[in-house]
């Protein structure tokens, strides 16, 4: 059984299958005409949002997404414990300030 199938945008649909892409889309039976009949989904790619960095750090950085504030640090072994932990509270310090920073700058625009 054949069946004839109407394309609304059928130029477009035709440029993607010539790419070798495949066509996202939903195929109906038209109420006025009767025919079947193919529309194209308009998908578009999802490209998520990516993170701002307000300071690069010493021992690594902070950012910010659109939900969190992101502060990471990575010290090395072989500096010992006491090291780190005198490293990690100017680490934190620092990171502190680069928020403090980053709100007056937000001040200074408005």
């Amino acid at each position: 059984m054949q069946k004839i199938i109407t394309i609304t945008n059928a130029l477009e649909v035709a440029a993607k299958l010539a790419q070798g892409s495949r066509v996202k889309g939903v195929l109906y039976k038209d109420e006025i005409t009767g025919k079947l009949t193919f529309k194209a989904y308009n998908c578009k790619p999802h490209t998520p949002e990516r993170d701002t960095l307000v300071k690069k750090l010493p021992w690594g950085w902070v950012r910010e997404s659109m939900e969190r504030i992101k502060v990471f640090s990575s010290f090395p072994k072989d500096v010992g414990t006491a090291t780190v932990m005198g490293l990690l509270e100017e680490h934190t310090r620092d990171a502190k300030n680069a928020l403090i920073d980053r709100e007056l700058d937000m001040i200074e625009f408005c």
